[in-house]
């Protein structure tokens, strides 16, 4: 953060504020370590602050403290939207545009308190008082904990709120294995286990969590895979009725497109997985190197995110998003030999 984005924020908690923390729809671990830490920030700072999610999160991080006092806008609306309506002013993480809100971005749009974002996704929107924005944080639990060192209350940092942020940077970097993963982000690692995160605990917690349906569906995913070498990528796809087959729950295809990439001389993954409740097909891309999946999402398939992991969805049947995808391969084949 630099001294203009300091002095603003400060400013703006000077007072006791109502303060409503939104991450995106369909929030992951980042976004929930986030917001969750945040928000325990902003209440030991005398706030009366609290998450407004758009919908449900996985099973695997509902251990995390605070989820029990999460508003869900699906199921308490009125709520939800009565906590943003009275907010004195909203912070927004891990998005930077509405339209990652889902069913939210009413109520966001209709907001006269001022807005505070962090988040570390390409190409913010301009809707904020303050925009902490890094393309090179690992993760938005990262720049929380560099928010809260910024503003001088780092000694405020609890075991919990350590548990919270751990979690979001681990889940981000892959275990710490991406390209995102700097010399700081481990110094911030060591420094929230200082304050109390307990590391085996908090990976057992998220990985060693599976349902034996999940692994089931894990391998019918991998049953799926396509590998056009001739492109150095891969994918897989996973159909409505797989993943009814396998009593799907949210966040039980977490990961899977990273199979992809550990394909030897496989640098571009994507899984294409059928939501037939939304019409649309779902798609998570994964890179490594210099491709960007951000640019390839962006341009075809109303999607974004980072240079090597960025979301997307086709509105066409899956037969034919595939064969739409497999017709886009040639045009940029000098992207993926390089």
């Amino acid at each position: 953060m630099n001294i203009s984005q300091i002095t603003t924020t400060k400013e703006l908690l000077k007072d006791s504020k109502n303060i409503a923390v939104i991450p995106h729809k369909n929030p992951d671990g980042d976004a929930m370590g986030s917001t969750l830490a945040l928000v325990a920030y902003l209440n030991a700072k005398g706030h009366k602050a609290v998450v407004v999610a758009p919908n449900e999160y996985p099973h695997f991080l509902k251990w995390l403290p605070g989820h029990d006092d999460v508003l869900f806008y699906t199921s308490n609306t009125t709520n939800a939207r009565d906590a943003i309506k009275t907010a004195d002013l909203v912070f927004t993480l891990d998005f930077n545009h509405f339209s990652r809100v889902g069913d939210l971005e009413e109520a966001l749009d209709n907001v006269k308190a001022p807005f505070i974002m962090i988040d570390h996704h390409q190409q913010p929107a301009d809707y904020a008082a303050v925009t902490y924005s890094d393309t090179t944080m690992s993760s938005t639990c990262e720049m929380v904990y560099h928010f809260i060192k910024a503003l001088g209350d780092e000694q405020l940092i609890t075991a919990d709120m350590a548990s919270c942020l751990y979690t979001g940077i681990m889940t981000d970097t892959g275990s710490f294995r991406f390209s995102s993963t700097t010399a700081t982000t481990h110094e911030v690692i060591a420094a929230l286990i200082k304050k109390g995160a307990n590391n085996d605990q908090i990976h057992q917690n998220i990985y060693d969590t599976n349902s034996e349906s999940r692994l089931q569906l894990l391998g019918v995913a991998l049953n799926n895979l396509v590998v056009l070498r001739e492109y150095r990528t891969a994918f897989i796809t996973m159909t409505q009725k797989e993943l009814d087959d396998h009593n799907f729950q949210k966040g039980d295809t977490e990961g899977f497109v990273n199979y992809c990439l550990s394909l030897e001389g496989i640098i571009f993954a994507v899984i294409f997985i059928e939501h037939k409740a939304d019409s649309i097909i779902k798609m998570s891309l994964r890179s490594k190197g210099e491709f960007s999946v951000n640019e390839f999402a962006r341009a075809h398939y109303n999607g974004g995110g980072h240079t090597n992991a960025a979301g997307g969805r086709s509105e066409i049947a899956l037969a034919e998003t595939i064969a739409n995808f497999k017709e886009l391969l040639p045009s940029y084949k000098d992207q993926l030999s390089s």
